[in-house]
Parts: structure tokens; sequence; C-alpha cells
């Protein structure tokens, strides 16, 4: 065997299926930047002991089938023992089927309260990004206040339905109260005939609990239908990709919850790193918050990596058990049960208008600090001892 062909046979590979094609592309797209970042940074610090990571992107298409099929393509043909992605509920759920069958570690960067259930996890399943507990939780608690009217426009799969419950559970523990559902298939372009049935709840509150265009698209037509006038605009995950795609007026006033904006390096170490090092990779721009989601993901991977001084799934899933990481925007840890990774939760809103730097366009208005307290405990999640 040559020595191109050796180091080839013993690079590190990790497999990274997000769905580059649809309405999450946008998101998709900054994943791969990162974690393309995390991966480099890596091998240029001599990766393990000489050998390098290598990525593998593959294209899921946001289909749950195409998504085991990539999966399974990494393991088998490619030999990969790590995968990091999954960009949507339904998709990480089907490339977890697959991984933890065949004893392959994955990280998901999607959020889902799915996969944190006792029925999806295993020694090999890890979740790096927020779950809509925690979002729901951060921010229903910083929005609703007793006596409010709140609706919902919900993407109708399950981070939509997750989404919903777990706002409808701070309503009820803040005192608001829930006037109703509307739900809407994923891919929608045409919401005119949702928002009437919205206006005519006269809620306080009209949560949009959806993603990626679905969101940028209905936020902007119920504007356009004069309903912020009317209530305020909230929205689990306020994303940056969709914030700078759908522009400072269809975004004013709206507020959502994220794990990372590029702010934080105010007051964030990590965080003034991270944005220094993709910045000067990637023609001065910041990164996203999901873009971001997988720069920690890779990168507190090969952390556990190098710890364990090995590429066995198990010892590496040990490893990232006992690590105490602060990849990009402080402190965090996976917990023992449910392997969530515990952080901090974000309260934005968007900004108006431009300010003098374009890539300011959110204020952060809180700070949820990492706690358990914000997650679904051991026993909901059907753990048991």
């Amino acid at each position: 065997m040559g020595v191109c062909a050796l180091a080839h046979a013993q690079a590190i590979k990790i497999g990274l299926p997000v769905p580059l094609t649809g309405p999450y592309g946008a998101e998709a797209q900054d994943q791969v930047r990162n974690a393309e970042l995390a991966t480099k940074e890596f091998n240029d610090a001599g990766g393990l002991g000489g050998r390098k990571a290598e990525l593998l992107v593959r294209d899921d298409r946001l289909n749950p089938g195409e998504a085991a099929t990539r999966a399974l393509e990494l393991i088998e043909k490619e030999g990969v023992r790590f995968i990091v992605g999954g960009l949507s509920a339904a998709t990480q759920l089907s490339i977890n089927n697959v991984t933890k069958q065949r004893k392959v570690l994955y990280v998901s960067i999607s959020q889902s309260d799915a996969i944190n259930e006792a029925t999806d996890a295993s020694p090999y399943t890890f979740h790096e990004a927020l779950n809509p507990h925690m979002t729901t939780q951060a921010v229903g608690k910083y929005v609703f206040k007793r006596g409010m009217k709140v609706a919902f426009l919900t993407a109708d799969y399950a981070y939509g339905h997750e989404m919903t419950r777990g706002f409808t559970a701070v309503a009820k523990e803040m005192g608001a109260e829930v006037v109703g559902e509307v739900k809407h298939p994923l891919g929608a372009t045409d919401f005119s005939a949702f928002l009437p049935r919205i206006r005519a709840m006269n809620a306080d509150v009209l949560v949009f609990n959806n993603f990626g265009a679905d969101n940028r698209i209905s936020i902007k037509q119920a504007g356009d239908f004069g309903m912020k006038k009317q209530m305020r605009f909230v929205t689990p995950i306020l994303t940056y990709t969709a914030r700078v795609s759908g522009g400072a007026s269809t975004y004013d006033g709206v507020i959502g919850g994220t794990q990372y904006y590029w702010k934080l390096q105010d007051t964030v170490a990590s965080a003034k790193t991270f944005n220094a090092a993709f910045r000067a990779a990637n023609k001065d721009r910041y990164p996203s918050d999901y873009g971001a989601m997988a720069y920690s993901a890779v990168k507190s991977l090969l952390m556990a990596v190098k710890t364990a001084g090995s590429t066995e799934p198990d010892k590496v899933a040990s490893a990232l058990r006992a690590l105490k990481y602060d990849t990009y925007k402080g402190a965090q840890y996976y917990r023992g049960c449910d392997q969530q990774s515990v952080q901090s939760v974000l309260v934005i809103q968007s900004a108006a208008a431009q300010a003098s730097n374009p890539d300011e366009v959110f204020k952060v208005l809180h700070v949820e600090p990492p706690s358990e307290t914000l997650l679904r405990s051991c026993e909901t999640l059907g753990f048991k001892g």
C-alpha cells in the first residue's frame, strides 16, 4: 500500500449528512463550513498521533429515508465510525436508528425532544443541539405573562408538534391561555388560507412553530396581512440565516431563541476565538447559529477522540460522556441519562433596521444559563433508576 493510500485508510472519517437541498439549505451549507473549520483545526494541531480527520458530506434532502440511506452508505462503504448531522427531527431519528444498531457514534445537530427519550437512546447517541423543551422554557418564560392569549402556527411534523407541546406547558405555568393552533404542511409557500383563522383568535402572541423557509415566508405573509399590529410575533428558533435572507422588515420585532449569536464575543472568550477563526476562513463572514452548532459537535467529538487516544466508538463515547467543554459559547457537558448537551439558551429580538455593522441583526434580551432544570427529567423521558 502506498503512502497516500495508507494515510487515507488511517483517516478519522466523520460523516455529515445534512439537507443541502430543500428549505433548510442555507442552514445546512453553513453547517458544512463550520464542520470543515473544526476538522481543519484538529488536523492543523497534529490530529491523533498524525492521523488526520476527514469530513464526508452527504445531502439527505430533508428526507428520512434518504438520510438513513446516506448514513448506511457512510458506514458500510466509507468505513465511517462517527456521524454528525441531521437538521430535522425526522431525519435525525432515522440516522439514529441506523447508527445505534451498528454501534456508530452519532452526534445530532437538530432540535428534537424525541431523540432524548429512552426509546431512542443508546450509548452512542449524543444531542449537541438545544431541544424544544429547553427552547420553549427559555423563550416562553421571557415572553408569556399571566392573562395573555397565545396562538400557534405550527409546521405539521415532529419539530412543530414538540414546540407546541413545550410552549403549551410554559403557557400553563405562566398563567397564559392557549386560544388555538393552526397546522400547515412542511414546505408551504402560501399561508393565506391559515392567517384569517389565526387572526380571528384575537391572540396577544402568535408563535410560529416552524423553521427555515417556512418560518421566513409565514412571518412575512403574516406581517403583510397586518397581524403584527394586533399581536406580538414569537418563534422558538430565530436563526441568523433566516433573518439575513428574510430582511429587517420581515423580522422586525420578532422574538425567539437561539443557541448562539456572534455578539457573544463581547463577553465570552471562546466565542471571540471561534468568530475570528471562522471569519479568517470564510471571507470575513460571521458564523450562523446552526452552523456554530456543527462546529461544536465536530470539535467536541474530536476532543473526545484525542482524550480517548482511540477511534473505537465505545472509548470515544465514554470520553464524550466525561467531557466538560467550551468550544464556542461557554461551558457545556452531556447529561448522563439522555446524553443531551447542557448549555445556555439565548433569547433574542430581531433589530428593526441595519446597524452600522450589517451583521448586527439581533439584540440579546436574556441569556438563560446552562442548567438541567431546563430539561425534561430523566424519569419523564422514560429512563429508570
